[in-house]
């Protein structure tokens, strides 16, 4: 116990996770095992997941902390609203601590660097108060919205009233007390719990969980698996690569429900200016990333060392030299391409994410036999 830096501890805080958190694990099956479950608080509880938790990724995050898109004043108001019925503090306060994570990616001053311990990223930088709270000098863009300064100020009571206090009335008006009691325990309480470790998630195992496409330089990761943990927020290495992109999720078949709100808000005139990476720019970054990795494989068994080598571990080498040489020519005529600010062709594209593909599944094999002992 000595440990444990006591004075340090964030009390109001802890204390509210640890309640709530078991509140939803004790109370709420007590409720459910005497009283069951009917579709309105289903759809209570489905409502406020889906409301608050995307007015944290929609809102506090892609709209405030990125400004990926611009939004009207009621998409605002409604994130900010629901935002606070998170309670994940106020959409200042969460901006500043995200903007600095983005700065310090994986470095003591990231408010939940991953490099102090899964829980400390998870929620241990909520609990513990290690270093002074640095002032809030990279908001000051926010600073300037009188709506977010109002969010700012009165978050806790909107949090309450509209996220404990509604639920409890709406749950009354359906079904009296016991009604009351269920909205107050499922859309309000456990909801809470669910949304935010789904936003928890994001810190901790979007930094641990999945793969690396765009980069290495950083710890965070792409998960398919993730996303649909997080509202479209799994694919997060491509997220630290391009931030200020509204997508997470870019690929056809990627679950980002945040992007496809983001575009059916801009189809219904209620946002705009929708920031989109090219996709030349994306596959530079993938190919630069694939380059990074087998030039990494091939200085752990350097050409001069390949006489050493089997036959099929020889081949395996030159193989992946010449891939790697290959993806370096079409990089550099697609990063002219781009800088040339010209439009490059469908098949100029399509070979370069062909010739990445390869590469990315010759480094893996390459990766395996070396972890194998088989090339030294």
């Amino acid at each position: 116990m000595s440990r444990i830096p006591l004075e340090r501890v964030n009390w109001v805080t802890t204390i509210f996770l640890a309640v709530t958190f078991l509140i939803a694990l004790i109370g709420t099956p007590i409720y459910l095992w005497n009283f069951g479950l009917d579709w309105f608080q289903v759809s209570m509880f489905i409502f406020y997941v889906y409301a608050t938790g995307m007015s944290i990724t929609l809102g506090y995050h892609r709209l405030y902390s990125h400004m990926a898109f611009k939004a009207k004043w009621p998409v605002r108001l409604w994130t900010l609203i629901f935002g606070a019925c998170a309670f994940e503090n106020s959409c200042l306060d969460w901006v500043s601590d995200h903007r600095l994570h983005h700065k310090h990616v994986d470095q003591d001053e990231d408010p939940y660097d991953i490099s102090k311990g899964f829980f400390w990223a998870h929620m241990g930088w909520l609990i513990f108060k290690l270093q002074p709270k640095p002032p809030m000098m990279n908001v000051a863009d926010l600073r300037k919205d009188p709506m977010v300064m109002w969010q700012h100020r009165w978050v806790q009571s909107i949090a309450v009233v509209f996220g404990l206090i509604l639920p409890a009335i709406l749950g009354f008006l359906w079904n009296g007390w016991e009604g009351a009691l269920g909205g107050f325990l499922l859309a309000g309480v456990t909801r809470v719990v669910v949304v935010q470790h789904s936003t928890f998630f994001i810190n901790s195992l979007c930094h641990y969980v999945g793969r690396r496409p765009y980069s290495t330089q950083n710890s965070a990761r792409d998960s398919g698996l993730m996303a649909f943990m997080t509202f479209g927020e799994g694919y997060h290495n491509y997220h630290h690569a391009f931030q200020h992109d509204y997508r997470n999720g870019i690929k056809g078949y990627a679950f980002d429900p945040t992007k496809w709100a983001i575009w059916l808000l801009n189809k219904a005139g209620l946002a705009s200016s929708l920031r989109r990476v090219t996709d030349e720019k994306i596959l530079l970054a993938e190919m630069a990333e694939a380059r990074r990795q087998a030039d990494a494989h091939l200085s752990k068994t350097p050409s001069t060392a390949w006489e050493n080598l089997s036959s099929k571990g020889k081949q395996v080498m030159e193989f992946l030299h010449e891939l790697t040489e290959k993806v370096s020519e079409s990089y550099h005529e697609l990063e002219q391409a781009v800088s040339d600010q010209a439009k490059s062709s469908g098949e100029i594209l399509e070979r370069c994410r062909a010739q990445t593909k390869e590469l990315r599944d010759h480094v893996a094999y390459v990766g395996r036999l070396q972890r194998s002992g088989i090339l030294g």
